[in-house]
């Protein structure tokens, strides 16, 4: 019999791993990342396997670490993810193709009118990750010597978030007559002009492509801040957050949920997804054997400067034997920067050490073997510490084929994971409602 909940899995993949030594892993590919015969084969195992999602960061720069490291990272080049996922989404029909795009660095007509094509191309299957983009060499590559303050892009996030969800209602659903006989195509008394004027966004309107299939694409936000749950509560469908084990979830998922039974928000309209970074074996020596394999592979350069990221603050000149200093804020991600501190204090370790399990990956992992990952995800959905996962697999193929293989049956079985898709939007997958036409609504 199914549970009583259900858990929803994303495919966090964009690099395809986000481990720095994976693409060194014997028998892994290489040219993962940029190989669409390779994506084009792992997003359809996904979708045999029923996932929600295939879920695509971005980056805006490539200039974001020293070249001695950079020149040791698989994440260089990439996809940009609408090209894609359009492409992804002719090789496929069920699977939710979720897409980065930056309230910071992009447009709102832009914004509105990619995700409404990708939801149109798709039949219903596009979501849009809203980022305020951390990354301060990103602001070089669109003219700012500076990057926007913290929490003014998350102000500036939540009034692009009202212009783009404005846009996608220009159009009521039943707008497009198409009356052959009588010459007219549209009905103009179905059409709304949004003309916005705000503090950071001047928009007119309308947006020239008809309302998404979904009404609105789902909206996934990351940030896990003050200023990003609370926007996540404001606005967002899904959340993906980082949250390193099961109390710091429990405490995350009850913060963001309580915000959104403030604002009249029903609980189950938003779906909460850790990243998860997961290594199946056979035993769970295999799997802890494979693990530190892996971890071999991470080069102190590459290493060090991922840690350098996370902090927002250089931390090469400190001595790599000696422990992490006071780190100040900066304008970089202040919930990737806790997390670090967090886990330095926690462990007591050294800057080499940080910068190995940083390189590597730091947050939630996984590693055992399936019918002990499935214990560990039935957990986290019992007790409330997510709704499912965003999946992340620590190589290609053989770590996307271990999961598949062994980990999604054992949830099949308990009773927790679909078998089949019972939907064919994305919004179906997550047991999301479709938005009505703000604009149209009653009319």
């Amino acid at each position: 019999m199914p549970h009583s909940r259900q858990l929803h899995l994303g495919a966090f993949m964009r690099p395809v791993s986000l481990h720095t030594g994976a693409w060194r892993f014997p028998g892994a590919y290489p040219d993962a990342n940029f190989n669409f015969k390779h994506l084009k084969r792992f997003v359809q195992t996904l979708e045999k396997a029923c996932f929600d999602a295939f879920f695509m960061a971005d980056h805006l720069a490539v200039l974001n670490m020293p070249v001695d490291a950079l020149k040791r990272s698989h994440t260089a080049t990439s996809f940009e993810p609408f090209t894609l996922l359009s492409a992804l989404a002719s090789v496929t029909e069920r699977i939710g193709l979720i897409a980065t795009a930056s309230t910071t660095f992009d447009e709102p007509y832009h914004i509105a009118r990619r995700f409404a094509s990708l939801d149109h191309l798709s039949e219903g299957r596009a979501g849009w990750n809203l980022v305020t983009t951390s990354n301060p060499d990103a602001a070089r590559n669109f003219g700012r010597e500076e990057h926007m303050e913290h929490d003014e892009r998350y102000r500036r996030a939540r009034e692009f978030y009202d212009v783009v969800t404005g846009l996608w209602d220009s159009w009521a659903d039943d707008a497009f007559v198409r009356d052959t006989d009588a010459g007219l195509f549209f009905d103009p008394s179905k059409l709304h002009v949004l003309d916005h004027k705000g503090k950071y966004l001047s928009v007119r309107g309308p947006l020239n492509i008809a309302r998404p299939v979904q009404g609105w694409p789902v909206v996934v936000q990351a940030g896990s801040s003050e200023a990003g749950k609370q926007l996540a509560a404001e606005t967002a469908d899904a959340v993906f957050t980082a949250q390193s084990n099961l109390a710091a979830g429990k405490r995350f998922y009850a913060d963001v949920k309580g915000r959104m039974e403030q604002l009249g928000r029903e609980r189950d309209h938003l779906k909460i997804l850790p990243g998860a970074f997961v290594v199946v074996g056979d035993t769970r020596d295999q799997a802890l054997e494979k693990r530190a394999l892996l971890d071999t592979f991470v080069h102190y350069e590459s290493g060090i400067a991922s840690l350098s990221i996370a902090l927002g603050h250089d931390v090469s000149p400190f001595d790599p034997d000696g422990p992490l200093p006071e780190i100040p804020e900066t304008n970089a991600s202040r919930s990737s920067r806790e997390r670090v501190i967090e886990l330095a204090r926690a462990e007591r370790l050294t800057i080499r050490e940080l910068a190995q399990r940083v390189g590597g990956y730091s947050g939630l992992q996984m590693v055992g073997t399936a019918v002990e990952i499935a214990d560990e995800m039935e957990q986290w959905l019992v007790e409330e510490g997510s709704d499912g996962f965003n999946v992340m697999f620590p190589y290609l193929p053989e770590g996307l084929d271990d999961f598949v293989g062994k980990v999604v049956p054992e949830l099949q079985r308990r009773g927790i994971f679909r078998r089949a898709y019972e939907g064919a939007t994305l919004r179906d997958h997550f047991g999301l409602p479709r938005p009505g036409n703000r604009f149209f609504e009653g009319r």
